[in-house]
Protein backbone atom coordinates (compact mmCIF):
# COMPACT_ATOMS: atom_id res chain seq x y z
CA UNK A 1 0.00 0.00 0.00
CA UNK A 2 2.54 2.50 1.10
CA UNK A 3 4.57 2.11 -2.50
CA UNK A 4 1.41 2.37 -4.53
CA UNK A 5 0.31 5.49 -1.97
CA UNK A 6 3.90 7.02 -3.28
CA UNK A 7 3.74 6.26 -7.00
CA UNK A 8 0.33 7.58 -6.96
CA UNK A 9 1.68 10.65 -5.16
CA UNK A 10 3.96 10.84 -8.02
CA UNK A 11 1.93 10.43 -10.83
CA UNK A 12 -0.79 13.24 -9.54
CA UNK A 13 2.83 15.62 -8.82
CA UNK A 14 4.02 15.08 -12.32
CA UNK A 15 0.52 15.43 -13.97
CA UNK A 16 0.30 18.80 -11.51
CA UNK A 17 3.26 19.76 -13.27
CA UNK A 18 2.11 19.06 -16.60
CA UNK A 19 -1.25 20.78 -16.17
CA UNK A 20 0.82 23.78 -14.50
CA UNK A 21 3.10 23.96 -17.76
CA UNK A 22 0.15 23.64 -20.21
CA UNK A 23 -1.85 26.57 -18.38
CA UNK A 24 1.47 29.27 -18.11
CA UNK A 25 2.09 28.83 -22.06
CA UNK A 26 -1.25 29.20 -22.45
CA UNK A 27 -1.92 32.13 -20.36
CA UNK A 28 1.43 33.63 -22.28
CA UNK A 29 0.53 32.24 -25.79
CA UNK A 30 -2.28 34.62 -25.81
CA UNK A 31 -1.11 37.38 -24.35
CA UNK A 32 1.94 37.10 -26.62
CA UNK A 33 0.39 35.96 -29.80
CA UNK A 34 -2.84 37.73 -29.80
CA UNK A 35 -4.17 40.60 -31.66
CA UNK A 36 -2.39 43.17 -29.58
CA UNK A 37 0.25 40.87 -28.20
CA UNK A 38 2.94 42.23 -25.76
CA UNK A 39 5.68 41.47 -27.66
CA UNK A 40 8.18 40.34 -24.64
CA UNK A 41 5.80 37.57 -23.67
CA UNK A 42 6.18 35.91 -27.28
CA UNK A 43 9.54 35.51 -26.41
CA UNK A 44 8.56 33.54 -22.96
CA UNK A 45 5.47 31.82 -24.02
CA UNK A 46 6.77 28.41 -25.49
CA UNK A 47 9.00 27.88 -22.51
CA UNK A 48 6.89 26.04 -19.77
CA UNK A 49 5.81 23.59 -22.36
CA UNK A 50 9.61 23.25 -23.72
CA UNK A 51 10.71 22.79 -20.08
CA UNK A 52 7.86 20.06 -19.29
CA UNK A 53 8.78 18.22 -22.16
CA UNK A 54 12.00 15.97 -21.77
CA UNK A 55 11.07 15.26 -18.36
CA UNK A 56 7.97 13.51 -19.37
CA UNK A 57 6.47 10.83 -21.77
CA UNK A 58 5.60 11.94 -25.17
CA UNK A 59 2.30 12.17 -25.15
CA UNK A 60 2.63 13.81 -22.16
CA UNK A 61 4.56 16.43 -23.57
CA UNK A 62 2.59 16.62 -26.87
CA UNK A 63 -0.79 16.92 -25.67
CA UNK A 64 0.58 19.84 -23.11
CA UNK A 65 1.49 21.58 -26.11
CA UNK A 66 -1.48 21.09 -28.34
CA UNK A 67 -3.54 22.18 -25.08
CA UNK A 68 -1.52 25.54 -24.56
CA UNK A 69 -1.43 26.52 -28.42
CA UNK A 70 -5.32 25.52 -28.71
CA UNK A 71 -6.60 27.78 -25.10
CA UNK A 72 -3.76 30.55 -25.48
CA UNK A 73 -5.42 30.96 -29.14
CA UNK A 74 -9.05 30.91 -27.68
CA UNK A 75 -9.57 34.89 -28.19
CA UNK A 76 -9.30 34.32 -31.93
CA UNK A 77 -11.84 31.42 -32.25
CA UNK A 78 -14.85 33.58 -32.48
CA UNK A 79 -12.72 35.96 -35.16
CA UNK A 80 -12.06 33.00 -37.45
CA UNK A 81 -15.07 30.89 -37.16
CA UNK A 82 -17.63 34.62 -38.08
CA UNK A 83 -14.77 35.83 -40.57
CA UNK A 84 -15.95 37.39 -43.51
CA UNK A 85 -13.20 36.46 -45.74
CA UNK A 86 -12.17 33.30 -43.87
CA UNK A 87 -14.11 30.34 -45.00
CA UNK A 88 -15.33 27.88 -41.85
CA UNK A 89 -12.95 24.49 -43.27
CA UNK A 90 -10.14 26.81 -43.83
CA UNK A 91 -11.01 28.66 -40.32
CA UNK A 92 -10.99 25.27 -38.57
CA UNK A 93 -7.66 24.35 -40.11
CA UNK A 94 -6.13 27.44 -38.89
CA UNK A 95 -7.53 26.79 -35.39
CA UNK A 96 -6.19 23.07 -34.95
CA UNK A 97 -3.23 23.01 -37.63
CA UNK A 98 -1.65 25.41 -35.45
CA UNK A 99 -1.89 23.46 -32.47
CA UNK A 100 -0.65 20.42 -34.13
CA UNK A 101 2.21 22.31 -35.41
CA UNK A 102 3.31 23.12 -32.29
CA UNK A 103 2.83 20.12 -30.12
CA UNK A 104 4.86 18.30 -33.29
CA UNK A 105 7.80 21.04 -32.36
CA UNK A 106 7.66 19.80 -28.86
CA UNK A 107 7.71 15.85 -29.49
CA UNK A 108 11.13 16.86 -32.13
CA UNK A 109 12.35 19.18 -29.16
CA UNK A 110 11.50 16.43 -26.83
CA UNK A 111 12.79 13.33 -28.45
CA UNK A 112 16.27 14.92 -29.39
CA UNK A 113 17.05 16.16 -25.99
CA UNK A 114 16.14 12.47 -24.65
CA UNK A 115 18.38 10.72 -27.31
CA UNK A 116 21.35 12.93 -26.07
CA UNK A 117 21.62 15.57 -29.27
CA UNK A 118 20.54 18.91 -27.13
CA UNK A 119 21.77 21.08 -29.78
CA UNK A 120 20.46 20.02 -32.37
CA UNK A 121 16.86 20.29 -30.29
CA UNK A 122 17.97 23.85 -29.83
CA UNK A 123 18.67 24.92 -33.51
CA UNK A 124 15.86 22.12 -35.10
CA UNK A 125 12.51 22.43 -33.38
CA UNK A 126 12.25 26.43 -34.31
CA UNK A 127 13.11 25.15 -37.95
CA UNK A 128 10.47 22.47 -37.73
CA UNK A 129 8.04 25.39 -36.47
CA UNK A 130 9.30 27.99 -38.99
CA UNK A 131 9.61 25.29 -42.15
CA UNK A 132 5.90 24.00 -41.76
CA UNK A 133 5.23 27.82 -41.80
CA UNK A 134 6.37 28.73 -44.80
CA UNK A 135 5.12 25.65 -46.72
CA UNK A 136 1.81 27.08 -45.37
CA UNK A 137 2.34 30.14 -46.49
CA UNK A 138 3.66 29.15 -50.12
CA UNK A 139 0.16 27.04 -50.40
CA UNK A 140 -1.97 29.05 -48.50
CA UNK A 141 -4.52 31.77 -50.86
CA UNK A 142 -4.17 33.77 -46.97
CA UNK A 143 -0.97 33.77 -46.61
CA UNK A 144 0.53 33.72 -42.96
CA UNK A 145 0.13 36.19 -40.14
CA UNK A 146 -0.45 36.13 -36.31
CA UNK A 147 2.35 34.29 -35.68
CA UNK A 148 5.97 35.13 -33.32
CA UNK A 149 7.03 37.54 -35.98
CA UNK A 150 4.08 39.51 -36.26
CA UNK A 151 3.91 39.82 -31.99
CA UNK A 152 6.85 41.68 -32.72
CA UNK A 153 5.03 44.38 -35.17
CA UNK A 154 5.95 46.95 -33.11
CA UNK A 155 9.63 46.37 -32.30
CA UNK A 156 12.05 47.56 -35.05
CA UNK A 157 15.15 46.62 -33.73
CA UNK A 158 13.84 42.91 -33.91
CA UNK A 159 11.84 43.45 -37.31
CA UNK A 160 15.02 44.79 -38.92
CA UNK A 161 16.78 40.86 -39.15
CA UNK A 162 14.09 40.19 -41.78
CA UNK A 163 15.64 42.51 -44.59
CA UNK A 164 18.47 40.14 -44.20
CA UNK A 165 16.24 36.81 -43.44
CA UNK A 166 12.62 38.10 -44.16
CA UNK A 167 10.05 37.46 -41.70
CA UNK A 168 11.07 34.09 -41.19
CA UNK A 169 13.92 35.03 -39.54
CA UNK A 170 12.69 36.68 -36.92
CA UNK A 171 10.27 33.85 -36.15
CA UNK A 172 12.89 31.04 -36.20
CA UNK A 173 15.03 33.92 -33.06
CA UNK A 174 12.26 34.15 -31.27
CA UNK A 175 11.20 30.61 -31.14
CA UNK A 176 15.55 29.86 -30.41
CA UNK A 177 15.47 32.02 -27.26
CA UNK A 178 12.88 29.11 -25.28
CA UNK A 179 14.37 25.90 -26.88
CA UNK A 180 17.65 26.93 -25.94
CA UNK A 181 16.71 28.09 -22.37
CA UNK A 182 14.74 24.48 -22.03
CA UNK A 183 17.91 22.73 -23.99
CA UNK A 184 19.91 24.11 -21.05
CA UNK A 185 17.88 23.66 -17.86
CA UNK A 186 17.56 19.41 -19.23
CA UNK A 187 18.19 17.18 -16.85
CA UNK A 188 21.01 15.18 -18.32
CA UNK A 189 22.88 17.59 -20.86
CA UNK A 190 26.76 18.21 -20.64
CA UNK A 191 28.45 20.85 -19.28
CA UNK A 192 29.86 21.66 -22.63
CA UNK A 193 26.76 21.88 -24.21
CA UNK A 194 24.80 24.07 -22.09
CA UNK A 195 27.45 26.53 -22.61
CA UNK A 196 27.36 26.23 -26.25
CA UNK A 197 24.07 26.62 -26.36
CA UNK A 198 23.73 29.21 -23.99
CA UNK A 199 27.22 31.12 -25.78
CA UNK A 200 25.56 30.36 -29.29
CA UNK A 201 22.05 31.34 -28.62
CA UNK A 202 22.74 34.94 -26.97
CA UNK A 203 25.36 35.90 -29.69
CA UNK A 204 22.51 34.97 -32.11
CA UNK A 205 20.19 37.24 -30.11
CA UNK A 206 22.58 39.75 -29.49
CA UNK A 207 23.93 39.94 -32.84
CA UNK A 208 20.00 40.50 -34.39
CA UNK A 209 19.73 43.78 -31.91
CA UNK A 210 23.23 45.34 -32.43
CA UNK A 211 21.79 45.12 -36.34
CA UNK A 212 18.64 45.81 -36.10
CA UNK A 213 20.14 49.09 -33.73
CA UNK A 214 22.53 50.15 -36.61
CA UNK A 215 21.97 53.16 -38.79
CA UNK A 216 20.02 52.43 -41.81
CA UNK A 217 20.66 53.48 -45.63
CA UNK A 218 19.98 57.47 -46.12
CA UNK A 219 16.51 57.54 -48.08
CA UNK A 220 16.24 58.86 -50.89
CA UNK A 221 14.05 61.40 -50.48
CA UNK A 222 10.43 61.86 -48.81
CA UNK A 223 7.09 62.50 -49.12
CA UNK A 224 4.09 63.70 -46.85
CA UNK A 225 1.55 61.45 -47.29
CA UNK A 226 -2.11 60.87 -45.26
CA UNK A 227 -4.16 58.19 -44.56
CA UNK A 228 -7.81 58.84 -44.39
CA UNK A 229 -10.75 56.36 -43.44
CA UNK A 230 -14.18 56.60 -42.13
CA UNK A 231 -15.11 54.97 -38.84
CA UNK A 232 -18.73 54.27 -40.38
CA UNK A 233 -17.90 51.15 -42.27
CA UNK A 234 -18.88 51.25 -46.30
CA UNK A 235 -17.53 48.77 -48.55
CA UNK A 236 -18.43 49.53 -52.03
CA UNK A 237 -20.51 52.84 -51.50
CA UNK A 238 -22.19 53.59 -55.15
CA UNK A 239 -21.56 57.08 -55.52
CA UNK A 240 -24.87 57.22 -57.79
CA UNK A 241 -27.30 56.47 -54.55
CA UNK A 242 -27.82 58.78 -52.26
CA UNK A 243 -25.68 56.97 -49.28
CA UNK A 244 -23.00 56.74 -51.20
CA UNK A 245 -22.85 60.67 -52.13
CA UNK A 246 -22.61 61.04 -48.39
CA UNK A 247 -19.87 58.65 -48.43
CA UNK A 248 -18.08 60.31 -51.32
CA UNK A 249 -18.83 63.98 -50.51
CA UNK A 250 -17.64 63.07 -46.27
CA UNK A 251 -14.06 62.17 -48.12
CA UNK A 252 -13.87 65.20 -50.39
CA UNK A 253 -14.32 67.25 -47.02
CA UNK A 254 -11.91 65.55 -45.44
CA UNK A 255 -9.48 65.33 -48.49
CA UNK A 256 -10.13 69.21 -48.29
CA UNK A 257 -9.24 69.43 -44.76
CA UNK A 258 -5.88 68.46 -44.92
CA UNK A 259 -2.62 70.16 -44.43
CA UNK A 260 -1.46 72.22 -47.35
CA UNK A 261 1.51 70.38 -47.71
CA UNK A 262 -0.28 66.34 -47.86
CA UNK A 263 1.05 65.27 -51.13
CA UNK A 264 -0.40 61.95 -51.01
CA UNK A 265 -3.77 60.62 -49.70
CA UNK A 266 -4.74 57.15 -49.24
CA UNK A 267 -8.33 55.94 -48.87
CA UNK A 268 -9.25 52.11 -47.75
CA UNK A 269 -9.99 49.54 -49.65
CA UNK A 270 -13.41 49.47 -52.01
CA UNK A 271 -14.68 52.50 -50.59
CA UNK A 272 -16.20 53.26 -53.99
CA UNK A 273 -18.22 50.78 -56.29
CA UNK A 274 -19.38 50.86 -59.69
CA UNK A 275 -18.85 49.60 -63.13
CA UNK A 276 -16.48 51.31 -66.05
CA UNK A 277 -18.62 53.19 -67.72
CA UNK A 278 -19.74 55.33 -64.55
CA UNK A 279 -16.09 55.41 -62.79
CA UNK A 280 -15.78 59.00 -63.45
CA UNK A 281 -18.99 59.54 -60.77
CA UNK A 282 -15.52 58.65 -58.20
CA UNK A 283 -12.93 60.34 -60.00
CA UNK A 284 -13.95 63.79 -61.20
CA UNK A 285 -14.46 64.85 -57.18
CA UNK A 286 -11.39 63.49 -56.19
CA UNK A 287 -9.79 64.75 -59.12
CA UNK A 288 -10.84 68.48 -58.43
CA UNK A 289 -9.53 68.54 -54.80
CA UNK A 290 -6.32 67.05 -56.31
CA UNK A 291 -6.24 69.90 -58.57
CA UNK A 292 -6.67 72.42 -55.79
CA UNK A 293 -4.48 70.67 -53.25
CA UNK A 294 -1.90 69.23 -56.02
CA UNK A 295 -2.69 66.17 -54.47
CA UNK A 296 -2.59 62.40 -55.42
CA UNK A 297 -5.68 60.83 -54.22
CA UNK A 298 -5.07 57.53 -54.09
CA UNK A 299 -8.70 55.00 -53.05
CA UNK A 300 -9.82 51.46 -53.29
CA UNK A 301 -12.74 50.76 -55.27
CA UNK A 302 -14.43 47.75 -56.69
CA UNK A 303 -14.75 48.20 -60.58
CA UNK A 304 -16.96 46.24 -62.92
CA UNK A 305 -17.04 46.03 -66.45
CA UNK A 306 -19.48 44.53 -68.38
CA UNK A 307 -19.55 40.81 -68.81
CA UNK A 308 -16.98 40.78 -66.86
CA UNK A 309 -16.05 40.00 -62.66
CA UNK A 310 -15.67 43.06 -60.80
CA UNK A 311 -11.62 44.08 -60.25
CA UNK A 312 -10.63 45.16 -56.96
CA UNK A 313 -8.71 48.20 -57.85
CA UNK A 314 -6.52 50.85 -56.27
CA UNK A 315 -6.79 53.60 -58.24
CA UNK A 316 -4.20 57.04 -58.26
CA UNK A 317 -6.17 60.39 -59.22
CA UNK A 318 -3.61 62.94 -59.78
CA UNK A 319 -3.70 66.26 -59.96
CA UNK A 320 -2.96 66.55 -63.79
CA UNK A 321 -3.13 63.69 -66.11
CA UNK A 322 -5.06 60.68 -65.92
CA UNK A 323 -6.09 57.86 -63.40
CA UNK A 324 -3.41 55.39 -62.73
CA UNK A 325 -4.72 51.72 -62.09
CA UNK A 326 -3.83 48.69 -60.12
CA UNK A 327 -5.39 45.38 -59.55
CA UNK A 328 -5.46 43.51 -56.21
CA UNK A 329 -3.01 40.21 -56.63
CA UNK A 330 -4.80 38.22 -53.93
CA UNK A 331 -8.30 37.80 -53.08
CA UNK A 332 -8.22 34.84 -51.10
CA UNK A 333 -11.53 32.55 -52.36
CA UNK A 334 -13.00 35.89 -52.97
CA UNK A 335 -14.93 35.73 -56.37
CA UNK A 336 -13.32 39.37 -57.66
CA UNK A 337 -10.74 39.04 -60.43
CA UNK A 338 -7.05 38.96 -59.46
CA UNK A 339 -4.42 40.77 -61.33
CA UNK A 340 -0.54 40.74 -61.45
CA UNK A 341 0.63 43.76 -63.20
CA UNK A 342 2.46 46.38 -60.52
CA UNK A 343 1.30 50.18 -61.20
CA UNK A 344 3.19 53.43 -59.94
CA UNK A 345 2.03 57.05 -59.69
CA UNK A 346 3.40 59.07 -62.47
CA UNK A 347 7.05 59.27 -62.75
CA UNK A 348 7.47 58.83 -59.08
CA UNK A 349 8.94 55.80 -56.90
CA UNK A 350 5.51 54.80 -55.38
CA UNK A 351 3.51 52.15 -56.33
CA UNK A 352 0.18 50.49 -54.96
CA UNK A 353 -1.18 47.69 -53.23
CA UNK A 354 -4.47 46.38 -51.70
CA UNK A 355 -4.99 45.02 -48.34
CA UNK A 356 -4.08 40.77 -48.86
CA UNK A 357 -1.54 41.25 -51.05
CA UNK A 358 0.77 42.00 -48.37
CA UNK A 359 0.07 38.71 -46.67
CA UNK A 360 2.77 37.31 -49.16
CA UNK A 361 6.13 38.99 -50.34
CA UNK A 362 5.02 39.85 -54.22
CA UNK A 363 4.17 42.30 -55.21
CA UNK A 364 6.24 43.88 -52.41
CA UNK A 365 9.44 42.16 -53.57
CA UNK A 366 8.67 43.04 -57.37
CA UNK A 367 8.00 46.51 -56.49
CA UNK A 368 11.09 46.84 -54.08
CA UNK A 369 13.82 45.13 -57.22
CA UNK A 370 11.65 48.00 -59.63
CA UNK A 371 13.32 50.40 -57.58
CA UNK A 372 10.28 51.56 -55.71
CA UNK A 373 10.42 53.51 -52.37
CA UNK A 374 6.96 53.62 -50.86
CA UNK A 375 3.93 51.50 -51.10
CA UNK A 376 0.61 53.52 -50.92
CA UNK A 377 -1.91 50.20 -49.59
CA UNK A 378 -5.80 50.89 -49.31
CA UNK A 379 -6.97 48.17 -46.55
CA UNK A 380 -10.15 46.72 -45.00
CA UNK A 381 -9.85 44.54 -41.82
CA UNK A 382 -12.81 43.65 -39.39
CA UNK A 383 -11.73 46.10 -36.14
CA UNK A 384 -10.46 43.02 -33.67
CA UNK A 385 -7.51 42.15 -36.40
CA UNK A 386 -6.72 45.77 -37.39
CA UNK A 387 -3.32 46.21 -35.72
CA UNK A 388 -2.17 42.37 -36.70
CA UNK A 389 -2.57 42.92 -40.19
CA UNK A 390 -1.49 46.63 -40.70
CA UNK A 391 1.81 45.07 -38.88
CA UNK A 392 1.90 42.45 -41.37
CA UNK A 393 2.03 45.68 -44.19
CA UNK A 394 4.98 47.16 -41.76
CA UNK A 395 7.10 43.45 -41.96
CA UNK A 396 6.71 43.84 -45.85
CA UNK A 397 8.06 47.36 -45.93
CA UNK A 398 10.99 46.10 -43.35
CA UNK A 399 11.78 42.97 -45.67
CA UNK A 400 11.82 44.69 -48.90
CA UNK A 401 13.16 48.55 -47.81
CA UNK A 402 10.43 50.53 -48.58
CA UNK A 403 7.62 52.44 -46.53
CA UNK A 404 4.22 51.43 -46.09
CA UNK A 405 1.07 53.77 -46.35
CA UNK A 406 -1.83 51.25 -45.20
CA UNK A 407 -4.96 52.55 -44.55
CA UNK A 408 -7.54 50.47 -42.79
CA UNK A 409 -11.70 50.64 -43.08
CA UNK A 410 -12.69 48.80 -39.59
CA UNK A 411 -8.78 48.79 -38.72
CA UNK A 412 -5.40 50.75 -38.01
CA UNK A 413 -4.49 52.70 -40.49
CA UNK A 414 -0.41 53.61 -40.24
CA UNK A 415 2.29 55.32 -41.98
CA UNK A 416 6.26 53.62 -41.54
CA UNK A 417 9.77 53.65 -42.99
CA UNK A 418 11.72 51.10 -44.37
CA UNK A 419 13.26 50.16 -40.88
CA UNK A 420 9.72 49.40 -39.50
CA UNK A 421 9.31 52.25 -37.49
CA UNK A 422 5.33 54.10 -36.86
CA UNK A 423 5.57 57.52 -38.35
CA UNK A 424 2.16 57.86 -37.34
CA UNK A 425 -0.96 55.70 -36.46
CA UNK A 426 -5.05 56.15 -36.47
CA UNK A 427 -7.49 53.95 -35.57
CA UNK A 428 -11.08 53.46 -36.78
CA UNK A 429 -14.20 54.22 -34.26
CA UNK A 430 -12.73 57.44 -32.29
CA UNK A 431 -13.22 60.12 -34.26
CA UNK A 432 -15.68 60.44 -37.66
CA UNK A 433 -12.56 60.01 -39.79
CA UNK A 434 -9.00 57.95 -38.84
CA UNK A 435 -6.90 60.43 -40.16
CA UNK A 436 -2.78 60.19 -39.81
CA UNK A 437 -0.15 62.07 -41.22
CA UNK A 438 3.67 62.34 -41.60
CA UNK A 439 6.60 62.84 -43.50
CA UNK A 440 7.45 59.29 -45.10
CA UNK A 441 10.86 58.66 -46.64
CA UNK A 442 10.96 56.60 -49.57
CA UNK A 443 13.37 53.56 -49.06
CA UNK A 444 15.53 52.13 -51.56
CA UNK A 445 14.10 49.00 -52.28
CA UNK A 446 17.41 47.16 -51.70
CA UNK A 447 17.67 43.98 -49.08
CA UNK A 448 19.42 41.00 -49.21
CA UNK A 449 15.99 39.82 -48.83
CA UNK A 450 14.80 41.70 -51.48
CA UNK A 451 17.41 40.55 -53.72
CA UNK A 452 18.10 36.77 -52.73
CA UNK A 453 14.45 35.91 -51.40
CA UNK A 454 13.46 33.15 -48.54
CA UNK A 455 16.69 31.55 -48.23
CA UNK A 456 16.35 31.39 -44.96
CA UNK A 457 13.47 29.56 -45.01
CA UNK A 458 14.72 26.90 -46.89
CA UNK A 459 17.18 26.54 -44.68
CA UNK A 460 15.21 25.81 -42.14
CA UNK A 461 13.87 22.88 -43.95
CA UNK A 462 17.28 21.63 -44.30
CA UNK A 463 17.58 21.33 -40.37
CA UNK A 464 14.37 20.46 -39.92
CA UNK A 465 15.46 17.66 -42.02
CA UNK A 466 18.29 17.01 -40.07
CA UNK A 467 16.49 16.99 -36.70
CA UNK A 468 13.79 14.55 -37.72
CA UNK A 469 16.78 12.13 -39.09
CA UNK A 470 18.64 12.19 -35.78
CA UNK A 471 15.45 11.23 -33.68
CA UNK A 472 16.73 7.59 -34.21
CA UNK A 473 20.41 7.93 -34.07
CA UNK A 474 20.50 6.53 -30.23
CA UNK A 475 18.26 4.88 -27.90
CA UNK A 476 16.48 7.58 -25.49
CA UNK A 477 17.19 8.21 -22.15
CA UNK A 478 14.75 6.54 -19.13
Amino acid sequence: MTATASVSRSTRRHLGWAAAATVASGVLIHFGLGFEPVAVLAWLAPLPVFLLAPRTSAWVASVAAFLAYLGGSAGSWHYFLNSQTVPVPAALAILLGSPVLFAATVALFRRLVRVGRPVLATVAAPAVWTAVLYGVSVASPFGVMGTFTTSQGDQPDVLRLASVLGGWGVEYLVLLVPTALAAVLAPGVRASARVGITVATAGAVGGALAFGATSASAAVGQVRVATVARSVPAWAADPDTPAGQRVLQSYVDALTALPADVRVAVLPEAAFGTDRARLVGVTRPLAAVARAKNLHVVTGAIVTDAGHEADNTALDVPPAGPTVEYRKWRNGFSPLASGHDLAHLAEQPIGLEVCMDVNVPSPTRDYARAGTGLVLIPASDEDVDGWQHSRTALLRGVEHGVSVAWSAARGTSLLSDPRGHVLAQARTGAAPMAVAVADVPLGTGDTLYSRFGDWFAWLCCLVAVAGLAFTRDRTARP
